[in-house]
């Protein structure tokens, strides 16, 4: 079954279901997770010289730079974790569900590095945002391989960010949270319906752990 078919046959309220389990599971007392002491001092490991040649060897061929904003910085939410999602956009100087922005966006494998990229605002985490990234690659040529490495990708169409007019596709199995700082620029508002095609998806990516 095509998996985007998949996606739009799932119900909202067993997707809910899901996020209320997680939040009862998140309530509950931490369980005691130090390992016992062996009673020898710890020195911090140090990095060998060959691993940071190695790293600056990646580094140089994803081509990605380092990012400006310090603690703002999008970094990875975890995958346990679901924020409520909401349509609120306002070409305000502020970013707010629904826009695309651009944010520095780390890489996966080398995540100290990343590119300068237009995401999808889906929601408020206190003053911080949660977005998805976006492509102007079309990920239908290579979706199978795609889905091999773990990346799942949704169709958003055209819009305002992008200078050439090239369709988007949407990063549903990865979320990011950045910081208002982080923002460089405002690029555009996506419509209504197609920003709830993009929460569903991402719920129901959620739902089946992709």
């Amino acid at each position: 079954m095509n998996w985007k078919n998949l996606l739009t046959r799932l119900g909202r309220e067993a997707i809910r279901a899901v996020e209320r389990q997680i939040r009862s599971a998140q309530s509950a007392p931490p369980e005691e997770r130090s390992a016992p002491s062996s009673g020898r001092s710890q020195r911090p490991r140090t990095e060998r010289p060959r691993q940071a040649r190695q790293r600056e060897n990646r580094q140089r061929d994803h081509g990605g730079e380092p990012s400006p904003y310090g603690p703002a910085s999008a970094r990875e939410i975890a995958d346990s974790f679901l924020p409520e999602f909401d349509y609120a956009p306002h070409m305000d100087g502020d970013a707010d569900p629904g826009e695309v922005v651009w944010t520095w966006v780390p890489y996966e494998d080398i995540p100290e590095v990343g590119k300068d990229r237009p995401v999808l605002v889906l929601a408020h985490i206190e003053k911080d945002l949660v977005v998805v990234q976006l492509t102007s690659k079309d990920r239908d040529l290579d979706r199978a391989d795609e889905a091999r490495h773990g990346r799942y990708w949704i169709d958003v169409g055209s819009g305002d960010w992008d200078s050439r007019g090239r369709p988007s596709e949407a990063r549903i199995d990865r979320l990011l949270r950045v910081g208002q700082s982080a923002i460089r620029r405002e690029g555009g508002i996506l419509p209504a319906d197609v920003f709830e095609e993009v929460v569903a998806a991402v719920e129901a990516a959620h739902h089946h752990g992709l």
